[in-house]
């Protein structure tokens, strides 16, 4: 026998003689529920608040699992491992990610089910405190706050620069993002961070040629 058939013959065997049984594979496999289980509750308790997927949630538990599955068939068998990355590779997935923490949960789930699969619990149960300890403390992080939108209906255009500068008098910036100009009117959007809304709403509401004026709080990007 050669050099060249001995190793074939050890790397075959080391695939086809794996020691899963199936009491590991339960094992892994609820580890992984238990934890993708705990990504479900994170994701819920950090999203609540803005816009919670919960189609996306659900799924977050199957592909942990799925994950771990498809990790303990590759090492059981060589053929079924080369058949994976042949079928993975080949597939394509087109639903876009509408929010970026959205990107970093399906990340974390497909890392546990990879993590569990190959039977390293710890790094798994570790790197998902962290994960969550990161999370929440970012979050209490203080930042930038979201502007709101202002959006004001008027009889013509000459009152945007009157407007604007009632705007800047009870807000850090005011800028004009859109002007829409018909037969019923001009509506005006105005991106501002208030001090005080309500001073703010007035003044305008009492101005000459209003006819309305709407305050709104948007998720969008964040001015400094």
């Amino acid at each position: 026998m050669s050099f060249k058939d001995i190793i074939k013959k050890s790397v075959l065997e080391s695939f086809t003689n794996s020691n899963i049984t199936t009491t590991a594979v339960c094992v892994t496999l609820a580890i992984t529920t238990i934890l993708a289980l705990y990504i479900f509750a994170v994701y819920f308790l950090s999203t609540k608040k803005t816009f919670y997927n919960k189609t996306f949630n659900i799924s977050l538990v199957p592909i942990a699992v799925i994950t771990a599955s498809i990790i303990l068939a590759m090492q059981s068998n060589l053929a079924i491992s080369l058949g994976m990355v042949g079928a993975l590779s080949i597939v394509r997935f087109r639903t876009a990610i509408k929010d970026p923490k959205d990107l970093v949960f399906l990340f974390w789930s497909i890392s546990t089910g990879i993590i569990c699969g190959a039977g390293i619990y710890e790094i798994a149960i570790i790197a998902s405190l962290v994960v969550t300890i990161g999370l929440f403390a970012l979050e209490l992080t203080p930042y930038g706050t979201a502007a709101s939108l202002l959006v004001v209906n008027c009889d013509s255009l000459d009152k945007e620069a009157a407007i604007v500068a009632a705007v800047k008098e009870n807000s850090r910036h005011a800028y004009v993002k859109s002007r829409n100009a018909s037969i019923a009117g001009v509506d005006f959007v105005i991106e501002c961070k208030a001090k005080n809304a309500s001073a703010m709403l007035q003044k305008i509401q009492q101005m000459e040629g209003i006819k309305g004026v709407s305050l709104l709080d948007h998720d969008g990007e964040i001015h400094f």
